[in-house]
């Protein structure tokens, strides 16, 4: 059994949800504790079944907090690497907003129990700021240095704020602030903006040296 840390509560999910929508959440998880085999067919229709778009009170979007509490449902019932297999097929197979919900399901689970960073590390092959913005949660502790370092710049290239990125503080480097700085001049040099973020690393690592 994997935990799952859930964007929402689950009281306040079906609270917010409304009836209807929370009786079609519990019937979807309900569904994957017995079989969680099913995961990929049920999470494409999750929105559907239940709602859509910016949830009240929270600063995360309803289809995001429903598919991510149907991960745990199927993670309670499978070990890391069943539940790892699961969440590729669904990946591979997946809209943007499923994709971003796998990565955000993975972003409340152990890095220690599953390693999905390829799928992280297809997330930061798009341009898509949402599942850059995912893939550089919490999850990307799996990711290498090497990696990581890039997907620090991916989220400058496409304005992800650096908020964004989990353990930033700990895991800037002399090599990160080089790339920044290099990435900085050349925009620079051809005239265009340096994003805001770019310049607070810079100027933090200044102060510190």
């Amino acid at each position: 059994m994997i935990a799952v840390r859930l964007l929402v509560p689950p009281a306040a999910l079906r609270t917010a949800l409304g009836p209807d929508a929370a009786g079609a959440l519990d019937e979807m998880a309900s569904t994957l504790a017995a079989s969680p085999d099913r995961l990929g067919r049920l999470f494409p229709a999750a929105a559907r079944r239940t709602s859509r778009g910016p949830l009240d009170g929270t600063a995360h979007r309803a289809e995001d907090a429903v598919r991510v509490e149907l991960v745990a449902a199927a993670a309670s019932a499978i070990d890391g690497a069943a539940l790892l297999a699961e969440l590729r097929e669904v990946y591979r197979y997946g809209d943007a907003d499923e994709k971003r919900a796998v990565l955000l399901a993975l972003g409340g689970i152990d890095a220690r129990s599953v390693d999905a960073s390829d799928l992280l590390l297809d997330a930061l092959r798009t341009n898509d700021v949402r599942l850059v913005a995912a893939a550089m949660g919490p999850h990307a502790a799996r990711l290498s240095t090497h990696d990581w370092r890039h997907g620090v710049l991916k989220c400058l290239f496409t304005g992800v704020p650096l908020t964004e990125v989990a353990d930033l503080d700990t895991r800037a480097d002399d090599e990160l602030v080089a790339m920044v700085r290099r990435f900085a001049n050349e925009r620079a040099a051809a005239g265009r903006p340096v994003p805001a973020d770019a310049t607070v690393l810079l100027s933090t690592s200044s102060s510190e040296a």
